[in-house]
């Protein structure tokens, strides 16, 4: 965090009286003070706990009277700070700037979906595009009709879809998830009233979103035209443009517009393109998918690998860090762009020249390309970044030469299509940009890290450049007569450097320190880590002409560089195209270095068109699980045949690998239409248009949801969006409830699924009795997980789990072992033991009564059962008999009007012994 600042503030009592006036907001406010920042009241108390773990920090402005609670950060804690609000809170921040005495203004707002203002801070090193959406819906009877506008600011990008939604809008829950929705502006609900706004609420909230509020005004659409035709690079007049038909989706772009204050800057304008967004073009993916498939980094995920994105993020460059992140969230559901993406992952599989040079020589010196665009339409850009897309532009012919050197005809093509071609085009398209640069930019100064017009632009820049040179001569001179004064080797031991903070100064390492103690000539400035810095009068006086020449050619060149500036500016359309292509390379390429260094290597899987084939893997792997020390993960082959193994139930022991199982085939199927490859070492799959997930929820209770409504909230999601192209994951059902209310929820569900639904589902379960489904439906297929139980000595039996998975129902349940693998105390064990011995007993006997009678009788008998106890219920009715009394009753009954069906009906006889 580095160290932190002292707080000094000129007038405490003026500024805590500005404080104080302020209305209170929903963020936290920050206020920008000389090189550090301080956060004051309830803000100082967060920052002091979520920075520094202590509240020990915080200082207090003012007098006895009237204080403020305070703490200051530095610059680097206060970028620390931002990533952690934003990203991982959730949280929204203010920044204050001073104008004058007391007097301060607010200069910049971010949000988790808005950080145009604060981009500079985090360097570019943003994970995900930060993807804000407004959302508007209409709800008639038992239709809902859902408006969206989205936005990326950092590309200048809205999106807008509108279509028809069911009553738990599971397709707009599905359009969060693709696009990976940081924040979402909702209408307000002042009274709590509106119900389909509620159950909005809720769904965002389950998504982990942040949800800002807007009055229902912001949603209006009477100034949508106008602002559209400020804000749209098209020439097209707006009203004609198929999008503006959607209304609904126009009154969430006229909110998403007002939210992010777009008008309000000229630099917007004529910049944004407007894009329809269209669901069934990717996989669709519910939040409780995501959570199942391990798809993005928990909170609480300490290694990289434990998500599909960490093991897979092998990118170099920041923008195809970011093109992953999508990617996941979007798997294809074409079969032709699925083919594209793996046959250029097995080009640079197969070709490990290929994949090396892109790796380590070409895409790790690319910057991010989108930010550099960025900072040239908002006319923040100077000739540090005109060199820098300069530098990125020299090296494009590199990529085309190593793309060019592929010798495989098979990969020729697809790479040139994707690749070479693209870039040729590009490259072509920069040539005047490099042109440019080559021809006013001073490349030489940029060894010094200077960047500065070539002096032969100008006169007046030659004779100042010459004095430059001459001075820095003279400094050259003066380090050469100190390290014979001092009797120190120069650029071995003693060094002439051009500090950040100091300016032109020596040198010493630390060990030759002492050789200027007590030598007045030499003056020390600071001592640091790699030595110590001190300086001469002579050398001091050289540094200020320096100084002042250096300021004199930057003002005499400043018209130059503001030129070659927006000359460069004009490029950024180009810079974005090339943006895309390295961005898509980045992202193969990692794919193909993960594939190759999987413990196993990943195969390229075969894919059916949508609706045809089977999935079949062969010694099929979970990604994440392998790669986690100390695990020999063992591998289990899939089989989900249409017809014959639609719908898979596995049993077997807790911790068995039941969940691991179920969920690896999901990891599989989406890493395949991502485009990636897939551990196993046989595959062929059928394209999904859905994978939807019911497992753990245990983080709802948190949200005021129990583990049960969660659990009923997921499956009802899963029955109203399933396709027959869809796959279901369900780990355990039903657990929440009693044990038969949860048996007959998990047998209806899966009946409905094998019935109605009709597609690939696979169903973990402690419900040994749902097995029974493979008897009626010829689609359901059983396995189980083996254990191994030994026939050692005694009482104690060891369990060895196999991971293994097998067909058939597993025989007995361990759950007890499994108690006894953890070290339950054993009077706990023997207890449970007993327990469900006469459990068993019991259950045994009701079942050898039940086959006794057939279904017929157990229906008559039922019936009889019911009316006797009917008339019983009369006759004791209005609670005035003793317990003993309503006996006699019920026995008059049995012995009397009930007598013959009571010997002679074989169900009352069941019922009778037990």
């Amino acid at each position: 965090m580095g160290s932190r600042p002292e707080l000094k503030v000129d007038d405490e009592n003026g500024f805590i009286s500005f404080f104080q006036r302020l209305p209170e907001v929903d963020a936290i406010r920050l206020f920008e003070r000389n090189e550090f920042y301080t956060v004051h009241g309830k803000d100082a108390v967060y920052v002091a706990k979520t920075v520094y773990k202590t509240t020990s920090v915080i200082r207090q402005l003012g007098n006895s009277r009237n204080t403020l609670e305070s703490c200051t950060l530095s610059v680097t804690a206060f970028r620390n700070f931002l990533r952690e609000v934003l990203f991982k809170e959730g949280k929204r921040i203010e920044i204050w700037s001073s104008t004058g005495k007391n007097k301060w203004e607010l200069t910049k707002q971010a949000s988790p979906g808005n950080l145009q203002d604060v981009e500079e801070d985090f360097a570019g090193q943003i994970e995900s595009s930060p993807i804000i959406l407004a959302v508007k819906i209409s709800a008639k009877g038992e239709e809902r009709n859902v408006g969206v506008c989205f936005a990326d600011a950092s590309i200048r990008e809205l999106g807008v879809s509108e279509f028809i939604d069911n009553d738990l809008y599971c397709n707009f829950e599905s359009l969060l998830i693709q696009l990976g929705v940081k924040e979402c502006i909702v209408q307000m609900d002042e009274k709590n009233k509106d119900y389909e706004l509620g159950k909005l609420r809720a769904l965002i909230d389950r998504c982990g979103i942040v949800m800002t509020f807007r009055k229902a005004a912001d949603f209006s659409i009477k100034d949508i035209d106008q602002d559209f035709s400020r804000l749209l690079t098209s020439e097209i007049a707006v009203g004609v443009l198929p999008q503006t038909e959607s209304k609904l989706a126009m009154g969430a772009a006229s909110a998403l517009i007002k939210y992010l204050n777009l008008m309000s800057d000229d630099h917007n304008f004529g910049q944004y393109h407007l894009y329809q967004h269209d669901l069934a073009q990717y996989m669709k993916l519910d939040a409780s998918a995501v959570r199942a498939l391990n798809l993005l980094p928990g909170p609480r995920d300490g290694a990289k690998n434990m998500s599909l994105y960490g093991l897979l993020n092998k990118c170099k460059t920041a923008i195809g860090t970011r093109l992953l992140s999508q990617w996941l969230k979007q798997p294809l559901m074409s079969h032709e762009e699925i083919e594209k993406r793996h046959i250029l992952v097995e080009a640079f599989v197969e070709d490990t020249e290929l994949r090396q040079t892109m790796q380590e020589e070409h895409l790790k010196s690319i910057p991010d390309l989108y930010r550099l665009a960025k900072r040239f339409q908002r006319e923040l850009a100077n000739l540090e970044d005109v060199v820098r897309a300069y530098q990125v532009v020299i090296r494009i012919p590199g990529f085309i030469g190593t793309l060019e050197g592929v010798m495989d005809e098979k990969y020729k093509d697809p790479l040139d299509m994707s690749y070479t071609a693209k870039l040729t085009e590009i490259a072509g398209k920069l040539e005047m940009l490099q042109e440019l640069v080559e021809t006013t930019v001073d490349l030489d100064a940029l060894d010094n890290h200077e960047f500065i017009i070539k002096p032969e632009f100008s006169d007046d820049l030659g004779i100042i450049k010459k004095r430059i040179e001459r001075l820095k001569t003279d400094m050259e001179k003066e380090h050469r007569r100190a390290g014979s004064d001092l009797h120190q080797e120069v650029d071995k031991k003693l060094f002439l450097e051009n500090h950040k903070v100091h300016g032109w100064c020596f040198r010493l390492t630390r060990t030759e320190a002492g050789s200027i103690r007590n030598k007045r000539e030499y003056q020390e400035i600071s001592t640091q880590k790699n030595g110590v810095y001190f300086t001469t009068s002579k050398l001091r006086d050289l540094n200020r002409e320096v100084d002042q020449s250096t300021q004199t050619y930057n003002k005499t060149q400043s018209g130059l560089v503001q030129e070659v500036v927006n000359v460069a500016a004009s490029y950024c359309p180009v810079l974005e195209e090339l943006a895309d292509v390295i961005a898509h390379m980045d992202v193969i390429v990692s794919f193909a270095h993960v594939s190759v260094h999987a413990p196993s290597p990943y195969v390229r899987p075969k894919m059916h068109p949508r609706g045809e084939g089977n999935t079949i893997l062969k010694e099929a792997r979970h990604p994440c699980m392998e790669m986690q020390d100390d695990i020999q993960f063992i591998t289990n082959d899939v089989s989900l045949c249409r017809g014959s193994s639609e719908f898979l139930i596995i049993t077997g022991p807790n911790m068995g690998g039941k969940s691991t199982y179920i969920r690896q085939i999901g990891v599989i199927a989406l890493m395949a239409q991502a485009g990636c490859f897939v551990p196993c070492s046989e595959a062929e799959l059928t394209i999904f248009d859905c994978i939807l997930a019911r497992v753990g929820a245990s983080d709802s209770q948190l949200k005021g949801v129990s583990t049960f409504m969660a659990e009923m909230l997921e499956t009802a999601t899963i029955l109203k969006s399933a396709t027959s192209e869809s796959l279901i994951i369900i780990d355990e059902l039903g657990r929440g409830t009693s044990t038969y209310d949860g048996f007959g929820l998990a047998w209806a569900i899966s009946e409905h699924i094998v019935k109605e639904i009709q597609c690939f589902s696979m169903f973990a379960t402690h419900f040994h009795e749902l097995t029974a489904l493979v008897d009626e439906y010829p689609s359901v297929k059983n396995l189980h997980v083996v254990a191994h139980v030994g026939d050692s000595e005694g009482e104690k039996r060891e369990v060895t789990l196999l991971y293994k998975v097998e067909d058939g129902v597993c025989d007995q349940s361990f759950g007890i072992h499994v108690a006894e693998l953890v070290r339950f105390p054993q009077k706990v064990i023997n207890m449970a033991k007993r327990k469900a011995d006469e459990l068993e007993d019991f259950t045994g006997k009701l079942e050898q009564q039940h086959t006794q009678c057939s279904k017929e009788q157990i229906t008559e008998g039922s019936i009889l059962l019911k009316r006797l106890l009917l008339e019983w219920k009369d006759k004791v009715d209005g609670g005035s008999m003793s317990s003993e009394e309503m006996r006699e009753e019920l026995m008059k009954l049995i012995s009397g009007p009930y007598k013959e069906s009571f010997e002679n009906d074989p169900f009352f006889q069941a019922v009778k012994a037990l």
